[in-house]
């Protein structure tokens, strides 16, 4: 998991190195900072009101990254969430539908008007709105995964 199995905190610097691809690759896709300011920005991503996720470039990818608003969303903490298949993030209905939103990213590097139903580990089920999703390079431009931010949801019933 390119170093990322403990969570973040102060003694590794919030995974300063990847919050940075991220939010390099979103400032550069989209012509947005996702964190207003460049100081403190792991932290500032990692306590976010706003869900953060991030997964690799595996053709099953697994979730690399999920921000404290992801784990409580998700119903799972940074151990159960990082290293999960980001496909279990839906259900299998629903799957297919992913598919083709990743496909559609990895196209044209960013889309900013997902919508779809997620679960969470404890079994509910939710609507996110106007997700952005977009592709995740290095520093040196080498794809490395892709990662999804969103700040609208709603629970469903049943």
């Amino acid at each position: 998991m390119n170093g990322m199995s403990s969570e973040p905190n102060a003694g590794n610097d919030y995974l300063a190195a990847h919050v940075a691809d991220l939010l390099r690759s979103y400032h550069t896709l989209t012509g947005k900072h996702l964190i207003a300011s460049a100081e403190d920005a792991a932290k500032r991503a990692y306590d976010a009101p706003f869900v953060l996720l991030s997964h690799d470039g595996a053709d099953d990818p697994l979730l690399t990254y999920g921000n404290l608003a992801a784990q409580k969303l998700f119903s799972m903490d940074w151990g159960k969430l990082v290293g999960m298949s980001s496909r279990k993030t839906a259900e299998a209905p629903e799957r297919a539908e992913r598919e083709e939103l990743l496909r559609r990213v990895a196209e044209r590097g960013y889309i900013d008007d997902y919508s779809g139903v997620r679960i969470a580990a404890d079994g509910r089920r939710f609507m996110i709105h106007n997700a952005t999703v977009w592709n995740v390079s290095d520093k040196s431009g080498a794809r490395i995964g892709q990662a999804a931010t969103f700040s609208e949801w709603q629970l469903l019933e049943g």
